[in-house]
Parts: structure tokens; C-alpha cells; sequence
């Protein structure tokens, strides 16, 4: 019997439709599930945009920060049971490739991003292969649990910086996944300094416990300096996508300090090679994540580690998509804005 859902549909020219469509079923080795929550990311806008219709078309339903419960399971699959709570690690690698022979299958040559290269959890029922899906606590609220996937990403970054707990980390950029690497900096120990320019940004900042800095208002180098008793960061995460953010990763960089370039510069840097000469810098790019990092982020989130409440600023009917990406598109203070896609959520 073919199930009816609601879907978004992003149409072009800053436009979804929420329309009736078919659930997919699970084919084998593939799980349905009923999407409770889909949090809208920096990519969704870029699509939101007409950044990227070349790639996702008009046709696409995005997302892929979600939540929600196993609805069907195809054949083949083991380890998961209807109405348990899940999240997706959105990336389907091909398996036969140079990096996903090295081990290295989150950045695939042949990657597919659910949710953008393939339809996504703005939909009641999601169906995608197995091998994404990660099981929750059963006590986990699903609200929060839709946060886990932007964890992952803050999760990755700061393991491939090798922070040691007691370093020294700033964090160039107050936007959501710079907080979210300020807050997985300090659960593994680190003593975070927030950059930002953006007043009710810093604002945030400042409630969930961090030392800030307006760099528009203030010599971030000097005030890291102050900071660190001339040393510098130990780790700095550059999450700014800005020339000015560059600028300053390595101005405040310490002795073999680790930079970790976060963001995606649409335009080349140009980036002070002398200091990471001068100061033997090393300069460490992250992509996603890999399985482990959603475990941790699982974990972090269960935990506490992350202030979901406080970064969880609006939450909207899937009815209202639209009027949730405008809103976003123009608010100065919002930080994770939610679509409640399921009314059991």
C-alpha cells in the first residue's frame, strides 16, 4: 500500500513548496524513518540562495541535520528496530575510490551528500541506506538530538586538532559551528577565547560561558596575547570564511600551534606563509566527519556538553518552511533554527 507524506520542495528562486508525495520504501540494506526535526544549516541557505541549483535542481527535497524514529527496515538490515530513535550521518561513499580505499570514506571522490545530492529530511519519511544511521539514547529528546549531525562536524575538527586539554584555543567566528567547536573545545579541556563581530553573537557567546573578543573594537592579537602571558593560541579554529579571519589565525598563533581551517572561503586567502615558518605552524583541513566523531557527538549531547537550549533559538511547523528560511535569512541573533516535520515530535 503506497504511503502518502508531507515533503518541502525546493523550487528555485528562494522558494519551497510543501506538497503531498510518496514515502520510498525501504529497499534492502535501506531504513525508513519518520523525520521528528530538521535543523536548517549555512548549506541549506547556499541552496536557499540559488547557490547550488546547478547541483540540487528543482525538484529536491534538502536537509540533513534531523531526527526521528525507525518507521520500516528492508531487508538485510540488523542492529536496528522499528520505533527507535535515530539520526543519519549524511554521506554515501562509493567504496572503490583512492580515499575510501585509504580508509578515508567521508571524503570520497565520489561523495554523495544526502539531503543535497539525493532528496533529503524535509519530508516525513526519510529512506536512506543503513550504514548511516546511528542509534540514540532512549531518553534522548529529539530536539536536541537534531543538533548531532552539526556536532559531528565541531567533533571532527577539534580531534583532528589534537587539542590537549589545558591548551589554549581561539575560535575565529561566533556562527553556529564555531560555537558548536567552542563548546566541544571546552568539553575536551581547552580554555576558549570566542572572536566575533557580530554584538548579539557574542552576546550568545558570553551566556554559554566564553571569554570574547570583538576584533572590530579591539587588537585580537594583543588581547590573545594578554590572555596567554605572550604565548599565544595553542589551537586556533578559523570558522570566519573571512580575509580579516585569516589575517588573525595566524597573528595569534603560538609557537607549533595547530590552525584548523573550519570554514569554506569562497575566495582564495592569502594566507602569511612567514609565520608558519617563523613559528613552525602546521595547518590542518577537515571536511564532515566519520563515524566516530557522530559517536562523540552522540555522547556530547547526551551529556550536556553542548547548551542545546540556549543554541536552539526557533522552531517552526513544516508548514512554514518558507517563512522559516526567510526569517532566518534576515535575523542578526539567530543560531540553530529547527523544522518540526513530524507531529509526534
Amino acid at each position: 500500500m503506497t504511503q502518502t507524506i508531507q515533503a518541502a520542495f525546493y523550487r528555485g528562486d528562494r522558494t519551497f513548496t510543501v506538497e503531498t508525495a510518496e514515502a520510498a520504501r525501504p529497499a534492502a540494506g535501506e531504513v525508513a524513518i519518520r523525520i521528528a526535526y530538521c535543523g536548517i544549516c549555512g548549506t541549506d541557505m547556499h541552496v536557499y540562495h540559488g547557490n547550488m541549483d546547478a547541483r540540487v535542481g528543482f525538484e529536491r527535497v534538502i536537509g540533513h541535520e534531523m531526527s526521528g524514529v525507525v518507521a520500516a527496515i528492508g531487508d538485510g538490515v540488523t542492529g536496528f528496530a522499528e520505533g527507535q530513535k535515530v539520526v543519519v550521518r549524511p554521506l554515501d561513499h562509493c567504496g572503490d575510490c583512492p580515499a575510501c580505499n585509504a580508509g578515508h570514506q567521508h571524503i570520497c571522490h565520489n561523495l554523495k551528500f544526502l539531503g543535497l545530492d539525493t532528496n533529503g529530511a524535509m519530508q516525513e519519511i526519510w529512506t536512506v541506506p543503513s550504514h548511516t544511521v546511528h542509534a540514540l539514547p532512549d531518553d534522548m529528546r529529539l530536539d536536541h538530538a537534531a543538533l548531532i549531525e552539526p556536532v559531528a562536524v565541531a567533533c571532527h575538527d577539534v580531534r583532528m586538532s589534537n587539542l590537549q586539554a589545558g591548551e589554549d584555543v581561539l575560535v575565529i567566528g561566533g556562527g553556529p559551528i564555531g560555537m558548536l567547536c567552542a563548546m566541544v573545545a571546552r568539553d575536551a579541556g581547552g580554555n576558549v577565547v570566542v572572536s566575533e563581530v557580530n554584538e548579539a553573537r557574542l552576546a550568545i557567546a558570553q551566556k554559554l560561558g566564553f571569554d570574547t573578543v570583538n576584533p572590530a573594537k579591539e587588537d585580537l592579537a594583543a588581547a590573545i596575547q594578554n590572555r596567554t602571558g605572550g604565548k599565544g593560541a595553542d589551537v586556533v579554529f578559523e570558522v570566519s570564511g573571512t580575509q580579516p579571519g585569516v589575517d588573525a589565525m595566524t597573528a595569534c598563533a603560538a609557537t607549533r600551534a595547530r590552525i584548523v581551517m573550519v570554514a569554506i572561503h569562497a575566495q582564495k586567502p592569502q594566507i602569511d606563509l612567514f609565520q608558519f615558518f617563523w613559528r613552525e605552524l602546521q595547518m590542518v583541513g577537515v571536511r564532515v566527519y566519520e563515524p566516530q566523531d557522530y559517536d562523540k557527538a552522540i555522547s556530547i549531547v547526551a551529556s550536556g556538553g553542548v547548551d542545546a537550549e540556549t543554541f536552539i533559538t526557533d522552531v517552526s511547523p513544516l508548514a512554514d518552511i518558507q517563512k522559516a528560511f526567510e526569517q532566518l535569512d534576515s535575523s542578526p541573533t539567530a543560531l540553530k533554527s529547527l523544522i518540526k516535520v513530524g507531529e509526534f515530535a
